[in-house]
């Protein structure tokens, strides 16, 4: 009787149970609470964190080979597939109207890399292999999907800490921005008041997400999945043709997906892979990462405008991290207390779509480099 009663004791996990398990509670916990209470990009921190949660339940099995979580993880996320069908939903929802208007802005949203790369050689400094150097980098783009996608080529056990890292500090958008822009501008140019943008026809709207294609993929071939599915989502809206596919690729397909992505990325996040110094390396590079970022696009913004007539604001270049519509948001609000009548928030979505184009394209281009 003892011994059956001792069996079925053992059969549970409280006698498992470890401290590391319960910080990861405390851990879920918190992004639960960031993601319910304060609204912090909920729609991925509430699966992100019942993933961690029921992760680090012992003797479960669900990320063991077969288990639930497993199969979300291993047939979602490191066969690449969620990713790619996030972008596809994104680009559903994409106005590339601003970029088509003003193509100058394709610049400034590549500017905003330099905090991928600044991000990438700090990391290699703190010992972090050139591989899981790339993935930390990629955080500085602010685009979870790309994020994901580089670390589940590259280094999937860093996959739960950089998630949760380019989440959260995209959900700190307002908080990183402001500080950074204010320091590179003068009252002067935040107050700047930047021309109308010319009409932009529905030809164009068509033409673009076959021109970025072709010279896109061509030219990084890894780039492929995220940017072909991304024009592809861009060519079912602007086309007018197919609004059914419109629809479900940026709600139901989208909302199914999210679900998935996050369970997959939050069951990732055991004790045993989470609870590691590197862990708060990773979240302090990726503050730098992000800083970087908006510097290097206002930086590039200020000097286009010694060169060209038709100058910009330089705080649209702060938008050239791929918080899309966040950043901005953001940058509009800076312009608008700088000076009521600024009204920026179209000419910040230029660089700010071009950011996500630049982040995948430095994806694929890390993928090239090291795979």
């Amino acid at each position: 009787m003892l011994e059956q009663l001792t069996e079925v004791i053992n059969s549970t996990g409280l006698l498992s149970l470890t401290p590391g398990n319960l910080i990861m509670w405390a851990v879920a916990f918190g992004l639960m609470y960031l993601a319910i209470k304060k609204g912090v990009e909920p729609l991925l921190l509430v699966p992100i964190s019942f993933g961690i949660f029921a992760a680090n339940f012992p003797l479960t099995g669900l990320m063991e080979p077969g288990g639930l979580y497993y199969l979300f993880f291993h047939n979602g996320i490191q066969n690449e597939l969620i990713p790619p069908l996030i972008f596809l939903g994104l680009g559903a929802m994409t106005d590339f109207g601003p970029v088509i208007a003003n193509p100058k802005t394709l610049l400034l949203g590549a500017a905003a890399q330099l905090g991928v790369y600044a991000a990438f050689f700090t990391a290699l400094l703190f010992g972090f292999s050139i591989a899981e150097a790339a993935v930390i980098g990629i955080i500085g783009g602010a685009d979870g999907p790309t994020t994901i996608f580089l670390s589940a080529n590259l280094a999937p056990h860093l996959m739960g800490a950089v998630s949760v890292a380019a989440y959260s500090y995209m959900a700190l958008v307002p908080l990183i921005i402001p500080p950074v822009a204010k320091l590179l501008t003068t009252p002067r140019e935040r107050a700047m008041v930047m021309k109308q943008m010319r009409p932009v026809s529905k030809g164009e709207k068509i033409l673009f997400p076959l021109l970025a294609s072709l010279v896109i993929i061509l030219l990084v071939p890894k780039s492929a999945p995220l940017i072909a599915m991304f024009m592809l989502g861009n060519l079912f809206m602007e086309s007018g043709v197919v609004q059914r596919l419109t629809d479900v690729s940026r709600n139901e397909l989208m909302n199914i997906v999210t679900i998935f992505l996050g369970l997959g990325v939050g069951a990732t996040m055991s004790a045993e892979t989470f609870l590691k110094p590197q862990t708060i390396y990773i979240f302090i590079l990726g503050v730098v990462a992000f800083a970087f970022a908006a510097a290097g696009g206002i930086l590039i913004a200020k000097i286009m405008n010694l060169f060209t007539t038709n100058k910009v604001n330089p705080l649209i270049g702060a938008a050239g991290v791929s918080a899309v519509p966040m950043a901005a948001r953001v940058v509009h609000q800076l312009g608008s207390e700088a000076n009521p009548q600024n009204y920026l928030l179209m000419h910040a979505m230029g660089p700010n779509v071009a950011g996500v184009i630049g982040t995948a394209v430095a994806a694929g281009a890390f993928i090239t480099a090291i795979h």
